[in-house]
């Protein structure tokens, strides 16, 4: 592309055609007659020719070049992924939001290839990061007002090899069990069940069964059994002293087979959080004094297993990374209750 600065009363409308403007202009009562980024017509071009502006600066766009518009567009297409869909066009950007309720999946290497191309730019919100049906999770935009379409495509044949930057996972209906010590009276029990409920509601899954055990190996075994007859998928362990190898939690999940795959994660509130398997049952092992928390360890964990991810000990240490979870990052928790905003933490 080459720019040029002509004079439009000099060079006529003629010149001014097909051309891109580099920046407003202004008509003397200060009201735009042509804006930045626009191609000129012949109507525009005459209007600038008749407000006898000294100099205006133009690209004039030769083969292999595309302007900004139907490039952002391309890019924005070949960003969004499963579950995305390309919105709309505003201020020199495309919005792209979440066709469904689900969890944020953002390929971080190939988004950063992409935007190392000249010209490129595309912003996210974080991997990981719970989102609703609608809600805009990137935007693309070409930065100049004109590109060369080779980069255009080699930043789409990027989006293409790893299925889009962006896409949204969507939860998985799932059965749920929990195991807690009996030693909970029973107000506190009731409020656990309403707390647990709402929160599997929120993703489309069920509590099925809700066990309160003896604090021995056998009753612990015969809890989580419970859940698992009831067709659990998953099973919430509640109230295992973390610190304690011989727990009575961990001496049950022993006499079924279960493997304890990590104990603690760098990250609070939730660093007791515990993470076992029940040959293809995960097992999610919650502080008892997280049990009415919306903002732990426990529920930045729980979206990725009711999406599918079998989570491995590397998944918990990669917490640490933003494990600082206070208020501050109430927008990376699911938002369980109704007209409960992002972000938005009850007391």
């Amino acid at each position: 592309m080459k720019a040029h600065a002509l004079v439009p009363g000099e060079v006529g409308p003629e010149r001014l055609v097909g051309r891109v403007l580099c920046h407003d202009v202004r008509d003397p009562a200060g009201q735009i007659a042509a804006r930045k980024g626009e191609i000129l017509d012949a109507a525009a071009a005459g209007r600038l020719v008749a407000l006898g502006r000294p100099e205006i600066h133009l690209l004039e766009l030769e083969p292999g070049d595309l302007h900004e518009a139907p490039a952002g567009e391309r890019l924005a297409r070949a960003v969004a992924g499963e579950g995305v869909e390309v919105k709309g066009f505003a201020g020199g950007q495309w919005s792209l939001a979440a066709g469904r309720r689900g969890l944020l999946a953002v390929r971080a290497e190939a988004l950063e290839g992409v935007n190392a191309l000249q010209g490129m730019s595309v912003y996210t919100l974080y991997h990981h990061q719970v989102v609703e049906a609608g809600e805009v999770v990137a935007k693309a935009k070409v930065t100049p007002l004109a590109v060369a379409e080779a980069l255009v495509a080699e930043a789409e044949a990027r989006c293409r090899a790893v299925g889009g930057l962006v896409a949204v996972r969507p939860f998985r209906p799932m059965k749920v069990g929990a195991v807690a010590k009996e030693e909970i009276d029973g107000r506190v029990r009731e409020r656990f069940r309403a707390a647990l409920a709402e929160k599997l509601g929120w993703f489309g899954s069920e509590l099925v069964h809700l066990a309160f055990v003896h604090a021995t190996a056998e009753a612990v075994a015969g809890g989580v059994e419970a859940c698992r007859a009831r067709g659990a998928e998953l099973v919430v362990a509640v109230g295992a002293n973390a610190l304690d190898p011989l727990d009575p939690v961990f001496a049950g999940l022993d006499r079924l087979g279960a493997r304890v795959a990590r104990v603690g994660v760098p990250a609070h509130p939730g660093s007791l959080f515990w993470l076992s398997r029940l040959g293809e049952v995960p097992l999610l092992g919650m502080p008892s004094c997280g049990m009415f928390s919306q903002a732990t360890v426990f529920d930045l964990v729980l979206p990725r297993v009711l999406v599918g991810e079998r989570l491995t000990p590397a998944d918990l240490v990669a917490l640490g990374h933003g494990g600082l979870l206070g208020r501050e990052m109430g927008f990376r928790f699911p938002p369980y209750r109704g007209g409960q905003g992002r972000g938005e933490l009850p007391e």
